[in-house]
């Protein structure tokens, strides 16, 4: 449906880049290696969310090949249904990521609050992610963590995907890549065995099952629990589970998108087979992608977070036992560096044609 056109990755070191380019206006949330702001761009006056990553902090808890992976990736890809990026820069202690902004916040927030979703809304959401998955997957990307706190509202309510810190282009051979949120990783992931793009479609039917009857289909308090209960038995929705309103074809949906095996899940043909369900067949994938549609359901014009979340400190403090000289630590983040060139590499034209397969970024 959308242009696959991949933009091109040419940072230009001549051109300066760095924080006092920007104001900070307050905390939106927090990563794992730092805060998350608004800010804004001073020259054009765009609104961005910057994320503000220790470097000390990411290279402790071993996360260098992560944020530069993400770095790399998102240099290349724009498109309307994930979050983009628009300047990577780094000073002798931090690594800034200015990203889109989202200020629906995330559906983890949401769902918190809401506890479950209706069809029209869990068949929305389920659409944006489809969507962007297509752009991905077309260009031989696996995201591999698809999960509420990585899909992010716009201010219209749209859907987007963020997170691409593990996020892959596929090789054939990639079992000892496991890396993933227990409760939305696919078993073949969580087995350490080699896997596709499958695996993402296996976390969105993992989502849409959460959204209907309020909680995952396979439980644990740690990963080897969760595999446990992924070997001991395949869940299946049944009909008398579900909340008054929910149509049959959504139970299907979601149960062969929650299949164990890899080859008997919806989505292994790829992303048009799962628009071809019954459940999605008849959606107006041409409106979403030109965000016509109203979205049936709208965050808040603000505060669109959890203010303990963001203001509680890490109760996970790296270690400081192992010493990093500064030499060391600025040659880790080498080429850190990304400026959205406006005119090359625009966002994806609204497109009929479909993205073929030999389009795939390799």
């Amino acid at each position: 449906m959308g242009n696959c056109n991949l933009r091109v990755d040419t940072y230009d070191p001549t051109i300066e880049i760095n924080k006092a380019q920007f104001t900070f206006q307050h905390v939106i949330g927090r990563g794992g290696f730092g805060k998350v702001w608004k800010v804004s761009h001073k020259k054009s006056k765009q609104a961005l969310a910057m994320k503000e990553m220790s470097k000390v902090r990411v290279t402790q808890k071993r996360s260098v090949n992560s944020v530069m992976n993400e770095r790399r990736l998102l240099a290349l890809l724009k498109h309307p249904f994930i979050v983009n990026m628009q300047f990577a820069f780094q000073d002798s202690h931090n690594l800034y990521l200015a990203m889109d902004l989202m200020p629906g916040g995330d559906l983890r927030y949401h769902f918190g609050k809401r506890r479950r979703f209706n069809e029209i809304e869990t068949k929305f959401f389920v659409a944006c992610i489809i969507t962007g998955l297509e752009y991905l997957h077309v260009n031989g990307i696996i995201h591999r963590d698809i999960k509420p706190e990585n899909l992010v509202l716009d201010k219209k309510g749209y859907l987007r995907i963020t997170d691409f810190g593990i996020a892959r282009v596929f090789q054939a051979e990639n079992g000892h890549e496991t890396s993933g949120t227990p409760g939305y990783m696919a078993p073949e992931v969580i087995c350490r065995q080699n896997h596709g793009f499958q695996a993402d479609y296996f976390a969105v039917g993992v989502i849409a099952y959460e959204f209907i009857t309020g909680k995952r289909p396979y439980l644990g308090k740690n990963r080897r629990e969760i595999r446990d209960a992924i070997l001991a038995k395949q869940i299946c929705l049944k009909r008398n589970e579900i909340p008054d309103g929910w149509s049959s074809e959504a139970v299907d949906f979601v149960n062969k998108m929650i299949q164990r095996k890899p080859q008997n899940r919806l989505g292994l043909n790829g992303p048009q087979e799962v628009k071809n369900h019954s459940w999605l067949r008849d959606y107006p994938w041409q409106k979403l992608i030109e965000k016509t549609l109203d979205p049936p359901f709208k965050p808040a014009d603000e505060d669109n977070f959890d203010h303990r979340q963001v203001l509680a400190e890490w109760k996970d403090e790296p270690s400081s036992n192992e010493p990093i000289t500064q030499a060391s630590l600025q040659s880790l983040f080498s080429g850190y560096f990304f400026v959205q060139n406006s005119n090359s590499g625009q966002q994806n034209s609204i497109a009929t044609q479909h993205c073929g397969a030999e389009q795939k970024l390799l």
